[in-house]
């Protein structure tokens, strides 16, 4: 099956295609998509939904969406769905700036949430969720990843998700799980 990525994100469309092996994903670029999507929902299940359904009805093809972030216990769940422009910047700053508002807080619990969503261009539509458990560090570990990935410890993987190699991040990621529970569904 083929499945357009609603995503102009490098690093999740190689996870994507990681974790979907046996499905031809492409990016919405080589789709012939080209626009921007504002994401207004208030959860991820929703800005997923979004983001696919735009895909779907322009490309005429299967399009999967995730959107995901990292919820922060102690931060009320912050970044949540405005992970990607927390601060305003790039990770880089998304980090520090996540760094600075956990500055002298004991309580660093944490977990990254993925909705994904799957639209077919005649409105049939399949979604799943994953999550996972970690804390937040107080010192970036780890060359690989991106965004938060340096400063997430994984509950699971009892490292960093840049210290993981991608086989062991895609076993216990949010995004890894969601894709896998989808699949699961199709």
């Amino acid at each position: 099956m083929k499945l357009v990525a609603a995503t102009g994100n490098a690093h999740k469309l190689h996870e994507m295609r990681q974790i979907l092996q046996g499905f031809e994903i492409v990016s919405a670029a080589e789709a012939g998509f080209a626009g921007e999507i504002a994401e207004m929902g208030k959860s991820f299940l929703e800005n997923a939904l979004i983001k696919a359904r735009a895909v779907a009805a322009a490309t005429r093809l299967p399009a999967l969406a995730d959107d995901s972030g990292l919820c922060v216990d102690a931060l009320g769940g912050a970044p949540g769905i405005f992970s990607a422009r927390y601060s305003g910047g790039g990770d880089r700053e998304n980090r520090a700036l996540l760094l600075k508002n956990l500055a002298g807080k004991a309580d660093r619990r944490a977990h990254f949430c993925c909705a994904v969503a799957l639209v077919f261009p005649d409105g049939r539509t399949v979604t799943a969720e994953g999550r996972t458990e970690g804390v937040i560090l107080e010192k970036e570990r780890g060359e690989g990843g991106f965004g938060y990935d340096p400063l997430f410890l994984s509950d699971d993987l009892k490292m960093s998700f840049a210290e993981a190699s991608e086989e062991q991040k895609n076993a216990v990621s949010h995004r890894g799980r969601a894709l896998v529970a989808l699949r699961e569904l199709l």
